[in-house]
Formats: C-alpha cells, structure tokens, sequence
C-alpha cells in the first residue's frame, strides 16, 4: 500500500512523469490540510451528524456546534475526498465513512483519529530526533486525557481482527497460564481466552496503561479470567515455569535489540516445557522500493516516539533461538493490520 500524489487526467500525469510539478508543496501542504480536515470533521462529531441522513450545511453545523459558513467550506472537502456525498444543498454520508467514522459503527477508528492530534505534534518535532538521534518517548509526561485517549485508540484498531490474530497464535493444548505483555487493552488476552476455555491471561502493563485501560478491559465482562497486572516488563521478573504460553503484539517495537533479546530470556525462563513465546509486530521495511513506503514509514515513526522501531521475522525469530526457543515459521497476516507472527516453543 503506498499514499502520495495522484493524477487524475492525461496532462497532470505527464506534469508528475516528468517533474514539471512542485510535488513537494502538494505532498507536505495539501496533505496536510488534507489529514486535519478529516481529522478536525471527527472531533466536532460531524460525521454522526449525518448518521440519520442528508442534511443541509445549516443543519449539520447546528447539529456539530460549529459555525455555519466554516462548515460550509469543509463539507465540499470531505465530499472531493471521498468522505461524504453532495446531492445538491444536502451533504451524506459515503460508505467510507458510514462504516469507519460513525461511532456507532463496530468498525468506527475515531478513537484513533483523536489520538493523532497528539501524535502528530511528536512528528512535528522530527527533526529534534534527526538532530539528536534521541527518541521523543512517546509514553513519557502524557496527560491523562491523552492516556485515556491512547488506550481507546489502540483498542479501536484491534476490531474485527482479535480473532483473526488470536488464530494465528499456537497456544498449547490444555493451557491454562498465559502472560500478555504490554497488552493494555486486553483485547487479544481476551480472544486468546475465548477461543481456549481452559486459558487465564495476566495482561502485564505500565501502571498508567493500567489505570487507564482497565475500564475498557471490564466492557469485556471477562474479568474472572482475564486480569491487569501493573508492572514493567523490562525490570519485573516473570518467575520459572509460570506459563504456559506468552505473547507481546505491537509491542516490540518500543524495545531496542539487546532489550528484546533479554525479554525473551526472561519469558523462556517464565514458560512451562512446550510453553509458547509469540512476538507479533508490524512488518520492517526490506527495501527501498515504492512499495516499501508505508512500512518505511511507520519504522520511522516507532523509531522516533519510541525506542528502535519495526523487526523482521528474521530478527524475532533470532531472540527466540537465542533464548533457546525453536522458532516456528513465520505467519504473515495480510488484514490484522498486516502482522508478522513470530512463535518460538520452549523444548519439552
């Protein structure tokens, strides 16, 4: 998947082909009134205002608690975009939007939409990062507005695909123990847990994650088998022999090489014999091709407000052997947001 500038006629094609068009203004300025239009129609609730039909730019600003005429100068944007539907004075809702950005929807990613705003002034400082080469962090000196918007957002992107991940992970037959590191939300514990009645999950978290994702944990109605536990994965001991399986999705990518390398020592020594260590992480650029754009730019984006950035299964795999796993093959999952699974067991 790539994103970038688009021709949509014969002359504005040869104008790209041959460089005759100032490109970076188009991918810098354009998009970028392009991201906040769609980001800013979410926050003043614009798209639920038409949840129940067309309706006029009047009407929908009365309905978001927004001026009039600045509604009426973001509605013909959303609807060039593809986000909303003109039929004449009346604007409504496109398939696109009906199914991600209606908040009723159970596809609806608003949550993440609300997080952007605060992801997007870290990306306003990368070139501190390129200058400095120190990551922003990410998790460090969060507000708990922010954290409690992290948290709704993060579980937003796991719906529709827990189970598809949650059928990707080998746990072994009769399990009982499972260790969820970094997992928050517990969207995935709980999948794992429903989908293996005899699995109990401990979701291992910083204890402002914790704090912050335990409401959303309770809607699950899981409780007497899926648990927070407040702690930090790089400095808690995980004890010998405790479980039976462990996982860390989209997580590793906040941990350098050495402390992944270590954490699998660790989860090694926590796993049963037959134990299984699963790392489930976004896919690392392996090129410097077009088609790596998206990839590419997402290990930027870890590597900055983070730690390191994406891994290869290569790599996962190489902290399982070392830790005396045997890795598995890999398992690449073209939705779930196009996780690698990286499964290592312990020998009997």
């Amino acid at each position: 998947m790539r994103f970038g500038l688009m021709a949509s006629n014969p002359l504005e094609w040869l104008l790209v082909k041959f460089n005759l068009i100032a490109r970076p203004v188009l991918d810098t300025q354009v998009a970028g009134t392009y991201v906040h239009v769609i980001m800013a129609a979410v926050k003043v609730g614009l798209f639920d205002a038409l949840a129940d039909g067309p309706a006029t730019a009047e009407k929908i600003a009365a309905g978001c608690g927004t001026h009039p005429d600045s509604t009426a100068k973001l509605l013909p944007a959303l609807a060039a975009s593809g986000y909303l539907r003109a039929r004449g004075d009346q604007y409504e809702l496109s398939p696109l939007s009906r199914k991600w950005l209606v908040t009723t929807s159970p596809h609806a990613v608003n949550d993440k939409l609300l997080l952007q705003f605060y992801e997007l002034g870290l990306m306003q400082r990368a070139d501190e990062y390129l200058r400095s080469g120190k990551p922003l962090d990410f998790h460090t000196g969060m507000s708990d507005d922010v954290w409690d918007s992290y948290q709704r957002g993060m579980k937003c992107l796991t719906t529709g695909q827990t189970d598809l991940v949650a059928k990707a992970i080998p746990v072994p037959e009769g399990a009982t123990d499972m260790l969820d590191i970094g997992g928050s939300h517990g969207a995935y514990s709980v999948a794992l847990c429903r989908r293996h009645p005899s699995l109990s999950a401990v979701v291992l978290d910083l204890p402002d994650a914790v704090r912050h994702a335990a409401p959303l944990l309770a809607e699950e109605g899981m409780g007497d088998r899926v648990r927070h536990r407040a702690g930090n994965a790089l400095t808690d001991d995980f004890g010998e022999e405790c479980y039976d399986a462990v996982v860390i999705i989209g997580v590793a990518h906040h941990f350098s090489d050495e402390q992944n390398r270590e954490l699998a020592a660790k989860v090694t020594r926590a796993l049963r014999p037959n134990g299984v260590y699963t790392i489930a992480e976004f896919p690392a650029a392996s090129g410097g091709g077009k088609t790596q754009q998206l990839a590419a730019l997402r290990d930027f984006y870890f590597a900055l407000a983070s730690e390191s950035g994406t891994w290869s299964p290569s790599q996962m795999a190489s902290w399982q052997r070392a830790a005396g796993l045997r890795p598995a093959k890999t398992v690449r999952l073209a939705a779930g947001g196009g996780l690698n699974v990286q499964s290592g067991r312990k020998p009997r």
